[in-house]
């Protein structure tokens, strides 16, 4: 099976995120990357909007002109707690725009049949960050897509499995007023040269009726995948990839990991993003 072998967008290096953020920054930007909250009044968020004057200073365009980049909201500004900064990684080879809008994704629409697996509710909370504030964004498009249980993806051919005209495991949401996207899936499994991963992308619609797209990837503890996949219908014989042996992960994974929380015989899991408005 083919890797995830082309990146979009560039993820700054701290240096430059701080140079962009200036001193007021620094604190949220350091709760940010390690998950907690700043009592700043300053916020940082990663962005997937036009060119702005950050991104042009810093030359943070990626192969598809998207911009990955930081801003602070100045002092004082109201905002959510999930304004915070997240990289972008790449859209990967298996994206299929199927405009396939729906809540549960475990499903074949072509046949009805449901995919096997531990199942993950998962939620994103999407907010923008404006000039002087950080509110829940609604009307973002919200796509996932992502393997099942034994690796294999929807609706592409690869080497080993031609799934075309198959839809299972790939959906989009609309959020709502308070930027809230929920998605009923699987944990995914896993196929050679990855990490565990879910693929996502947002869509906005800019002022000059353009669409930015902010494309990234969501990742698990070991610990929980060892547990995941050591039972139906995960099991299988060879050697999975570990995020740190993952390059993919290795650019910024570590702030896209998932904590899902037990919830029946699944788990809930809730990822918080900021984008420029």
């Amino acid at each position: 099976m083919n890797s995830d072998d082309f990146q979009v967008g560039r993820i700054l290096k701290r240096r430059e995120v701080l140079s962009l953020l200036g001193a007021s920054g620094v604190a949220a930007l350091l709760a940010a990357c390690s998950g907690g909250k700043s009592s700043s009044s300053a916020v940082t968020t990663a962005t997937a909007s036009g060119p702005s004057p950050a991104a042009s200073a810093s030359g943070a365009t990626g192969a598809t002109g998207q911009q990955a980049a930081a801003t602070a909201v100045p002092a004082g500004a109201d905002f959510a707690p999930n304004c915070v900064v997240r990289p972008a990684l790449t859209e990967g080879p298996y994206f299929v725009d199927e405009k396939l809008n729906r809540s549960d994704i475990r499903s074949d629409p072509s046949d009805g049949s449901v995919k096997a697996g531990v199942p993950l509710v998962l939620t994103f909370n999407v907010a923008s960050v404006a000039s002087n504030a950080c509110s829940g964004l609604a009307g973002a498009v919200v796509d996932v897509w992502h393997c099942d249980a034994q690796g294999v993806y929807s609706d592409v051919r690869d080497q080993g499995f031609n799934t075309i005209g198959k839809k299972f495991l790939r959906g989009s949401l609309v959020t709502d007023g308070t930027g809230k996207a929920q998605f009923t899936t699987i944990y995914p499994g896993w196929y050679q040269g990855r990490a565990v991963h879910i693929h996502f992308k947002i869509r906005t619609l800019a002022a000059n009726g353009k669409t930015n797209e902010f494309t990234s990837q969501l990742f698990f503890d070991e610990g929980m995948n060892d547990a995941i996949f050591a039972n139906a219908p995960y099991v299988k014989s060879g050697r999975r990839t570990q995020n740190s042996q993952d390059g993919i992960y290795r650019d910024g994974g570590s702030q896209l990991l998932l904590q899902p929380v037990k919830s029946g015989d699944g788990y809930n899991a809730t990822f918080d993003i900021g984008l420029q408005a």
